[in-house]
C-alpha cells in the first residue's frame, strides 16, 4: 500500500472517530490468516496473462466492511473513494486502484460458489470462544426479511424456488428470511440459517442454538418452542 501526502496527514495526531476505533478493534480480534487460509484455494493466481486481481486480503477486508455497514456493491466502491479510513483498512492507498462494484459482487459470489461463509463464522467464532469473548450462557435469536423484487428469476429464468413471498403486518413481502442465533453479553452472532420467507421462526430454531445456554430470549415468532420435538434436549429457560 503506498500511501500518498494527503493519505499521510490523515494520520496525524488527532481524536479517533468511533469508525476509526470500532476498525482498529476489528483489525485485532478477526483471524485473518485463518480466514486467508480457507478462501486462499479458491483465489485467483497473479501472474498469469489478463488483468492481475486483488489482493485475497484486500478483497476480504472490503468484504467484510461491506457487512459491518450494511453497504450494497455500488455504495461499497463509493465508499472506498470517498472514505480514506476505509481505504486504509482493505489496505488500499491514495495511489492505489479501487475495486469496482463488480469485482466486489464476484468475490461475493466466489464465497458463495465454494460455501465459505459458513466456514468464515465457524472460524471467527472458535477463535473468539477461545480469546473467552462469545458462547456464554444466553442466546437471543431472531430474523429478518430480506426482500427481493418479485420478478428476480435464476439462471434458467424461473422464480427462484428459495425464495417465496409471506406477510408481516399489512404488507406482503417477496425472498428469503435470515435467522440468526446471537450470543446474549457480546451480541456475536453464533448461529445464521437462510430460508424462504415463508418460513415459520420457530421451525429454525433449534438450528439457532450451540447447545450450552441456560437461557434463550426471542420474540411472539417463537412462541411454543417448547413444544417442538427438535428442543425436548433444550434444557434452556
Amino acid at each position: 500500500m503506498q500511501l500518498t501526502f494527503g493519505d499521510a496527514e490523515g494520520l496525524g495526531k488527532r481524536k479517533q472517530t468511533r469508525r476509526e476505533i470500532f476498525l482498529a478493534e476489528m483489525e485485532r480480534v478477526v483471524p485473518w490468516q485463518q480466514l486467508l487460509g480457507l478462501i486462499e484455494p479458491h483465489y485467483p493466481v497473479s501472474g498469469r496473462p489478463g488483468r492481475q486481481p486483488y489482493a485475497l486480503a484486500t478483497m476480504l477486508r472490503i468484504h467484510l466492511l461491506q457487512q459491518w455497514y450494511a453497504l450494497s456493491d455500488p455504495a461499497m466502491e463509493e465508499a472506498l473513494h470517498e472514505i480514506p479510513t476505509l481505504r486504509r483498512f482493505a489496505q488500499l492507498g491514495g495511489l492505489d486502484n479501487v475495486p469496482d462494484e463488480t469485482t466486489i459482487l464476484n468475490f461475493r459470489r466466489l464465497l458463495e460458489t465454494h460455501d465459505l461463509a459458513a466456514r468464515m463464522l465457524e472460524a471467527v467464532n472458535a477463535h473468539l470462544a477461545r480469546r473467552g469473548q462469545s458462547l456464554r450462557a444466553g442466546t437471543i435469536v431472531d430474523a429478518t426479511l430480506i426482500a427481493a423484487p418479485s420478478s428476480t428469476k435464476n439462471a434458467d429464468h424461473a422464480r427462484d424456488p428459495e425464495m417465496h413471498q409471506t406477510k408481516k403486518g399489512n404488507q406482503w413481502y417477496f425472498g428469503m428470511k435470515a435467522h440468526i442465533g446471537v450470543d446474549e453479553f457480546s451480541g456475536l452472532v453464533h448461529h445464521v440459517r437462510c430460508t424462504a420467507a415463508n418460513v415459520s421462526d420457530v421451525t429454525v430454531m433449534h438450528a439457532l442454538l450451540h447447545g450450552k445456554e441456560d437461557s434463550v430470549f426471542g420474540d411472539s415468532g417463537y412462541t411454543g418452542a417448547e413444544k417442538r420435538d427438535e428442543l425436548q434436549r433444550c434444557e434452556a429457560a
